[in-house]
């Protein structure tokens, strides 16, 4: 893979003959090297806290932080992965604060990340509608930049590279939350853009009872948007288009 004008479509074209996370795992790598990055994580989010044969998850991260990472998970959520859960396309590092307002054990994280090796680092989601979120992120040594000039072709192989391995594992389909008739009242107003206190309003409960209903459907699908929480409805038929768009839209 020399010639990086075409790397991008070599990485495709052989990705898509990878039989097993290995294999995908030493072809991902030699993009990454091409690329001029040192690092990349390939992964179905949860499979972090817990592994699973059909969920994904290959890098070579310094040696201790993968597992470093796992513990404080307990007791914080990983920063690039909530900012990843934010948007459909590829962002560096220093992004992330924009993308998802972080708390100070997120931005500890980061800081601890550099005590470990990693420098700058760019995330691709992977964000497949009724699968676990990922993504495929790559990052360089401390003290060297980012590699600006291949962000766009790493974005593309990045993609690749979690649609190979989604065809390796098949991951699994979570069958869809049970939701209250209440819940799904409030999801078909949220739908709708209506706020909190709007639905609180036409269905004649408190303000609270509200937040608590929306609260917990979001909860249940382990989304943190209303614009989330609304796709994943009409996705799991809760709520139909027509539910979704005002009677004067």
């Amino acid at each position: 893979m020399r010639n990086r004008s075409r790397l991008a479509d070599i990485f495709k074209d052989r990705s898509r003959r990878c039989a097993t996370l290995a294999d995908l795992q030493l072809l991902l790598a030699d993009a990454v090297r091409e690329l001029g990055f040192d690092y990349f994580a390939l992964l179905h989010h949860p499979a972090l806290a817990r592994p699973g044969r059909r969920l994904v998850r290959i890098d070579n991260y310094p040696a201790g932080w993968a597992e470093r990472l796992t513990r404080r998970l307990g007791r914080t959520s990983d920063p690039i992965h909530v900012a990843s859960s934010r948007t459909n396309c590829g962002f560096s590092w220093d992004e992330a604060p924009r993308l998802a307002p972080l708390a100070g054990a997120q931005r500890a994280v980061l800081a601890e990340s550099r005590r470990f090796g990693l420098g700058q680092g760019f995330t691709v989601p992977a964000n497949v509608p009724g699968e676990p979120l990922g993504s495929c992120s790559f990052a360089t040594r401390g003290g060297r930049p980012l590699p600006a000039s291949r962000l766009g072709v790493a974005e593309v192989i990045g993609a690749h590279a979690f649609k190979a391995a989604r065809a390796i594992c098949r991951p699994p389909v979570p069958a869809p939350p049970k939701l209250s008739p209440r819940e799904i009242d409030c999801l078909a107003l949220v739908a709708r853009g209506k706020t909190d206190w709007e639905i609180a309003t036409i269905l004649g409960v408190g303000l609270e009872t509200v937040r608590t209903y929306v609260k917990h459907a979001r909860l249940l699908y382990g989304v943190t948007s209303r614009t989330q929480l609304a796709v994943h409805g009409l996705r799991d038929a809760h709520i139909s288009f027509d539910d979704a768009i005002p009677p004067n839209g």
